[in-house]
C-alpha cells in the first residue's frame, strides 16, 4: 500500500468510524423533532462548518498551485455544478435514511444502509462494466442477511427497514457520483464539492420540512446536541473525508472501509442506547458483513 492508499484509507475510516456514531445522534435527535427538520439542522450546520474550510484549503491551493482568472472559474463551474448533483443524490439517500431511523433501531439502518456496498458494482452493469461474478453470490448473501434482519415472522417488511433500503441505493448512485467528480474531472474542488453539496441538501430540507412537518425553534434547540454532533461532524467531516478518501484509495478498498459505519453503528447502539438484537438479527447483521468483505476479495476476473 502506498502513501496516497493509505491517506486515502484513514480518511475513509474516520468517516465510517464518524456516520456509525452518527446514527445514534440521528435517532436521538427524533424525539425533538421530525425527519425533514433535522436534515434542514445538520446540512445547515454542515454548510457553516465547511465555509472556513474551503476558504482554507483554497487559500493553500492557490499558493502551491496558482490559478489564472479563468481557471478558477471554470473550476468554481464544476465544482457547483458537482456539488449540486451530488447534493440532490444525498438529499434523497439522507431523506429515506432519517425517516427510516425514526421507525427502526440505529443498529439495524446502519447493516441495511451497508447494502450499497453490493448495490455500487450491480450498477456498475447501466455504465456498461463488468461485474465479476462472485458480486452476484455476495448480493444473494446480502438479501439473505436482509431478510434475516428485517423480515418479521409474519414475513411482512418494516416500513423503516424498506426506506433504509432505498437509501442504500441512493447512497450507492451517489458514491458512484463523486468518484466520478474527484477521479475524472480535473477541474473539481473536492472541499468545495462538499460545501455545495450540503447546501443544496439544506435548501430541499427546507421545503420538504416546511411542506411535510412544523419546523419549530423550540424543537431544533432541544435536539441541538445531536444536531451539531450530525452537522459538524457526520456532515461537515465525514463526507468531506469521503471526498478526499475516494480521490486516493483504491477503488476496490473504498467501499469496504465506507461500509464498516454498519458495525459501529450496532457497537454504538448497543453502548449509547442500549439497544439489542435477537439470535436472527444478529445472524442477519453476519450474513450482510460477510457478504460486505466477500464482496472485495480478489477474483479471477471471471465476469457474468
Amino acid at each position: 500500500m502506498n502513501k496516497n492508499d493509505l491517506k486515502g484509507s484513514l480518511f475513509l475510516l474516520s468517516a465510517a468510524l464518524i456516520w456509525g456514531s452518527a446514527f445514534v445522534s440521528q435517532s436521538a435527535g427524533m424525539k425533538y423533532v421530525e425527519p425533514y427538520t433535522f436534515n434542514l439542522s445538520r446540512s445547515f450546520v454542515g454548510f457553516l462548518t465547511l465555509i472556513p474550510v474551503t476558504l482554507f484549503f483554497r487559500k493553500s491551493s492557490c499558493k502551491t498551485n496558482p490559478l489564472t482568472p479563468g481557471e478558477e472559474r471554470a473550476l468554481n463551474r464544476r465544482s457547483l455544478f458537482a456539488g449540486v448533483i451530488c447534493g440532490l443524490l444525498l438529499s434523497a439517500a439522507t431523506s429515506f435514511q432519517q425517516v427510516g431511523i425514526s421507525m427502526t433501531t440505529a443498529g439495524k439502518a446502519g447493516f441495511i444502509t451497508a447494502l450499497y456496498i453490493i448495490i455500487v458494482p450491480v450498477l456498475g452493469i447501466v455504465f456498461k462494466r463488468k461485474v465479476p461474478r462472485i458480486i452476484w453470490l455476495c448480493a444473494a448473501i446480502a438479501l439473505a442477511g436482509f431478510y434475516f434482519l428485517s423480515v418479521g415472522s409474519d414475513l411482512t417488511l418494516s416500513r423503516g427497514d424498506l426506506l433504509c433500503l432505498v437509501c442504500a441505493f441512493c447512497f450507492s448512485v451517489q458514491i458512484m457520483s463523486i468518484d466520478h467528480f474527484v477521479k475524472n474531472d480535473k477541474k473539481v474542488d473536492p472541499v468545495m464539492l462538499s460545501m455545495v453539496q450540503f447546501l443544496t441538501v439544506t435548501i430541499v430540507s427546507v421545503f420538504l420540512a416546511f411542506v411535510f412537518e412544523k419546523p419549530s425553534l423550540s424543537g431544533i434547540l432541544s435536539a441541538a446536541f445531536p444536531i451539531l454532533y450530525c452537522g459538524v461532524l457526520s456532515s461537515g467531516v465525514a463526507y468531506t473525508l469521503q471526498i478526499l478518501g475516494q480521490k486516493h484509495c483504491n477503488p476496490a478498498v473504498a467501499p469496504l472501509i465506507m461500509s464498516l459505519e454498519s458495525v459501529f453503528a450496532a457497537l454504538f447502539g448497543w453502548m449509547i442506547l442500549g439497544e439489542s438484537m435477537s439470535l436472527k438479527e444478529i445472524f442477519g447483521c453476519l450474513l450482510v458483513l460477510s457478504a460486505v468483505i466477500l464482496s472485495q476479495l480478489p477474483s479471477s476476473g471471471r465476469t457474468g
